[in-house]
């Protein structure tokens, strides 16, 4: 394994004003580090987000802490690969990147959605490298438990391409990513939203999950989650780009189940804890709410601490 930092210029991809790109394993990994400090935080995005979208909380926590965003391979500023991939394969990269950062385990992980997944995961297989963790609306396998059938991911379509969209939906689209992203400096903002809503950028959420129900197995099958500090954070509300997509009483629905999920999950763990958010919703939690992540945090390294 060669780590090496590549010029922004010499990118195929219009890199962001933070970062940079470190090679592992032939492919290049924007990564975006800085603060001091250990544990170091490091930041999972989930299906469809990209490490950016991290930036306001990146923030706060590297005032009292190193902070680390990526992106995985075949999301936003890193380079492609086929997708879907296995939590395995996800983690592996993870841990070989976390490496090259010259920061030691263990660290504090914060998994947003499928990224909350990969971060169960990753605990599961290498426990002695995580002190903490905060899951931002996780993906879990006991997710199907806790839903109707109609919103249960093993009875939802197994479709494997991305579907049609009909005319004027990205611009109608673009309203609620705007305002979802109205806080970030101007020098990102508007790049943000287009790496999002590009034709290459907008399917990839789509293709990281359709192997949900086999990241679950691996989870199920996976062993114990090491007994750690643990904070649940979820989003209750509801945004305008959902409603685009679902209907809000389905969304209602869905939320009542992942919260008792969520609830269950903290009360199975020593130390878990759960917190809603009446103000966020899934997608929006580390855009929308930063302060109350990064104070999940605070209080993930206050419990290390003692």
């Amino acid at each position: 394994m060669v780590a090496q930092l590549i010029p922004f210029a010499t990118m195929r991809k219009v890199a962001p004003p933070y970062g940079e790109h470190v090679e592992i394993d032939g492919r290049q990994l924007w990564i975006h580090q800085s603060g001091n400090g250990t544990p170091a935080v490091v930041f999972v995005p989930g299906a469809g987000s990209i490490g950016m979208d991290f930036l306001l909380v990146h923030q706060r926590v590297a005032e009292f802490t190193s902070a680390i965003s990526y992106d995985r391979a075949g999301t936003g500023w890193s380079d492609d690969i086929q997708l879907p991939r296995t939590a395995d394969q996800v983690t592996d990269e993870l841990r070989a990147l976390l490496q090259q950062t010259g920061l030691p385990a263990p660290y504090v992980l914060v998994g947003h959605s499928l990224g909350g997944a990969y971060v169960q995961r990753y605990a599961q297989r290498f426990p002695a490298e995580v002190t903490a963790l905060l899951l931002l609306d996780p993906a879990h396998e006991d997710w199907d438990g806790y839903m109707p059938e109609a919103l249960k991911f093993a009875n939802q379509p197994t479709n494997t391409e991305f579907p049609d969209l009909p005319a004027g939906f990205l611009e109608q689209y673009r309203v609620p990513f705007s305002a979802m992203f109205s806080a970030f400096p101007d020098s990102v903002r508007e790049q943000l939203i287009d790496q999002h809503l590009s034709p290459a950028g907008l399917p990839i959420g789509f293709r990281e999950g359709i192997n949900a129900l086999a990241v679950f197995d691996e989870l199920r099958t996976g062993g114990a989650r090491p007994d750690v500090p643990l904070i649940v954070l979820s989003g209750t509300d509801v945004d305008a780009a959902q409603t685009m997509l679902v209907p809000e009483p389905v969304l209602r629905e869905q939320i009542a189940g992942s919260e008792r999920l969520y609830a269950d999950i903290a009360d199975r763990a020593s130390r878990g804890e759960h917190r809603s958010l009446a103000d966020a919703s899934h997608a929006s939690i580390p855009m929308s709410r930063p302060d109350a992540v990064s104070t999940a945090i605070n209080d993930l390294l206050a419990r290390i601490a003692r």
